[in-house]
Formats: C-alpha cells, structure tokens, sequence
C-alpha cells in the first residue's frame, strides 16, 4: 500500500506543475492576442481606415510603407493621392508572419466596394468601386501615377511574394458623412 502512494505522489505532483504551466501558456498567449486588439482598436481610432466589407477587412491606415507601419497595418504611400483626390495609393502584407492584412485580397471582384474613413469629427467615407484587379512584378511602379481621375490603388505580394497585386477602385460621389454624437 505505502508503495503505491509513492508512486501515485511524483505523478501528482507532475501533473499540477502540467497544469499550472498550460494555465501559464495560456494566459500569455490570451494577453498578447489582447493586448494586440487593444492596438489595433488604438490604431482605428487615431487614423484613417481602409474597409472592404465583403472581405470583412477593417485596418487602420498609417502614413509611409516602412516595415513598422506595414507590421501593424496599411501604410500610405507618400507622394500619391490625398482623401478623395487623386490616386490614393495604400500597400499592406500578404503574410502569416506579419499583419494578416490582405490575405483574402485575391477573393476581390469587381464591382466590390471599398472604403476609406477620415477620422474627422464627421467620420467621412470616400466609397470607392472596384474596377480593376490585376498581378504586376515589383518594379512596376505606375500603378503610383496621378491618372487623372480620384481612385484608391492598393498593392499587397501574391501568396508566393514573387509579384504584386494590384486593386484599382473608381472614387463615386456619394461621400457619406456620419455625424457622431459627442
């Protein structure tokens, strides 16, 4: 009898540390991923947003296309098109490593909606409708022009990182302000 409670105590004992490390796993995990969305929130409320509804893509859009804007977001090419004029031009990763930002990009069809937010007191919506999706290699920089018309261009890698994507959406005049109560 004494020599199965020896036996039985090591086991007790290793299966509480188990539990008590899986809890531990757990939680760290549980608090990046929150912390991440607390980010991200932060982000959406201090910037513009970019928003492709059917694709439920929502992300804040920070200015420049360095590797710590594009970690966190969409990032804006400096240069091009300003809210509603010109060609607006934004770039976000294709990538499991980074932010998981247009992924789904391929999925896009024409006639899709998109959407930049200004984050005016008045929460002003540029819709935009897409009109062309194509694939181009990486040293195709036209699609920055100024083509003379106001569209939103967005740029992210194929899933093999080898060329680019490339969304073009037509900006329609139906610009929706949402007043906010404050």
């Amino acid at each position: 009898m004494e020599k199965k409670r020896k036996k039985k105590k090591p086991m007790f004992i290793i299966g509480v540390i188990m539990i008590v490390i899986g809890f531990g796993v757990l939680a760290f995990y549980g608090y990046r991923k929150i912390s991440r969305e607390i980010y991200l929130r932060k982000l959406l409320d201090n910037n513009i947003n970019f928003e492709i509804p059917r694709l439920d893509i929502k992300v804040p859009v920070l200015e420049g296309t360095d590797n710590k804007a594009l970690q966190v977001s969409a990032g804006h090419f400096e240069g091009t098109g300003a809210l509603g004029k010109g060609n607006y031009c934004i770039a976000g990763h294709n990538s499991t490593i980074y932010a998981e930002i247009f992924n789904d990009l391929d999925q896009i069809q024409i006639g899709d909606e998109m959407y930049l937010v200004d984050i005016d007191k008045n929460r002003t919506r540029y819709k935009y409708v897409v009109t062309e999706y194509k694939t181009v290699e990486p040293s195709d920089t036209w699609v920055l022009n100024d083509f003379g018309d106001d569209r939103l261009t967005v740029i992210s890698c194929t899933d093999d990182g080898k060329q680019r994507q490339v969304v073009v959406g037509i900006l329609k005049n139906d610009i929706q302000i949402e007043t906010t109560s404050e």
